[in-house]
């Protein structure tokens, strides 16, 4: 009987407890997360200014005399300023001009291999004393002049070429108006006429549609409305628009190997438009009765191609390199006679790159032409997981050179 008395009084002793406990088990939690918080503010001068030069958008490199990086943001390694602790070559050659001359030198850098997902391709480097009064260091400020060097390349590319491109069909327009006027009692000469005129307007309409959307690619604001977007929905939707034009050639759309459902960051329509111009071009280029395959691929979970085979003329290779410029035709006659603007590969070539993407070309004379589109493949949990806090703690090498200041 005292057996169970003591069982009873150690049950209601441990009912009473627990609610104890789990009271002190929570307020120790919030003790820590208190402390945690308390831990990550920031305190100090030191600890602001570690922050500001960390998280900010301009690329800053302190070097020493012997070549060590002493300072480096997450910007300066994105442009290729730092490597692992190792400054860029160029930069370190300006770095010690500047530590003889104590002036400021400007670098112009560019990326030679653009790797897919990369957008930063020509950097302008900034190389000057930290300080005069203590000539032992260099600071490097770099800035992304991608977005300008490509507007500017297109301004020129356009001013060259837009001219003579809009010049020719309004002066045939112009030609084709003044000989119905004068075969203006030949009835079948003015519909003749006339059905060329139509044809001329509708390909100054889609030159100039694909001009302003050529501009759009080419303007320093990013893409509009980015979002999550099924690459096999767009690449069945540019078949689809293209199912009637291959019909009238005879020619067949082949659906290869799919996606497996991935996904890309990026705009709908503009990915849906880069496809469909690969499978009109590749249709306009392809003898009748032969077909057109497109597909899709995943590589390392990391890339998505999209391939666009043809079995048409093929591609000289001193022409692979110009067919994605602005007006440029491979075959001029084939061109106009479809109705081409020479602005369709043009246009792919900016949406893979607005995407992070690029565009490739595998093409043999009397074989056929492979376009490739490459897309970084779109993963939901990198956005979704939570970004490391920064260490509120300045950079060691900062605290071991002011010791050594304060040693001599």
């Amino acid at each position: 009987m005292a057996v169970f008395a003591a069982f009873l009084l150690g049950v209601v002793l441990m009912g009473l407890a627990l609610p104890t406990f789990q009271w002190f088990r929570s307020r120790l939690r919030r003790y820590r997360a208190a402390a945690t918080l308390t831990e990550n503010q920031v305190t100090t001068v030191s600890q602001m200014l570690h922050l500001t030069v960390q998280g900010s958008p301009t690329g800053v490199t302190v070097v020493d005399r012997t070549g060590t990086v002493l300072l480096s943001n997450a910007r300066a390694h994105e442009m290729g300023v730092v490597h692992e602790r190792t400054i860029n070559e160029q930069v370190w050659e300006a770095a010690r001009q500047s530590f003889q001359d104590e002036e400021t030198h400007v670098l112009e850098m560019s990326t030679a291999h653009r790797r897919v997902g990369q957008r930063i391709t020509s950097v302008r480097a900034v190389v000057k004393p930290l300080t005069l009064v203590d000539d032992r260091f260099v600071v490097v400020y770099s800035t992304d002049e991608s977005e300008s060097r490509r507007m500017e390349s297109a301004r020129r590319d356009f001013v060259a070429n837009v001219s003579h491109e809009l010049k020719t069909p309004v002066g045939g327009m112009a030609l084709l108006a003044e000989a119905i006027v004068e075969a203006s009692d030949d009835r079948e000469q003015v519909e003749y006429f006339g059905n060329r005129i139509n044809k001329e307007a509708h390909r100054l309409a889609d030159m100039i549609n694909e001009l302003i959307s050529l501009s759009k690619l080419q303007g320093a604001e990013a893409l509009p409305d980015m979002e999550e977007v099924k690459l096999d929905e767009v690449v069945d939707e540019a078949i689809n628009r293209n199912k009637l034009a291959a019909d009238n050639a005879g020619i067949e759309l082949l659906r290869g190997r799919r996606g497996g459902g991935v996904s890309v960051l990026g705009d709908r329509s503009l990915l849906i438009t880069a496809v469909s111009n690969l499978i009109s071009n590749a249709i306009n280029y392809s003898p009748t009765s032969m077909p057109v395959s497109v597909s899709t691929k995943v590589v390392n979970d990391e890339l998505v191609l999209i391939r666009v085979i043809d079995r048409g003329i093929g591609i000289a290779p001193e022409h692979q390199d110009r067919v994605f410029e602005r007006f440029f035709r491979v075959d001029k006659a084939r061109s106009r006679s479809t109705g081409g603007t020479g602005l369709g590969l043009a246009i792919v070539k900016h949406v893979a790159a607005n995407h992070g993407g690029d565009i490739k070309l595998w093409s043999r004379l009397g074989t056929g032409s492979t376009f490739t589109i490459e897309l970084p493949i779109y993963n939901r949990s990198n956005t979704t997981t939570e970004p490391e806090r920064p260490t509120l703690e300045p950079d060691l090498t900062l605290r071991a050179v002011g010791a050594r200041r304060k040693d001599k």
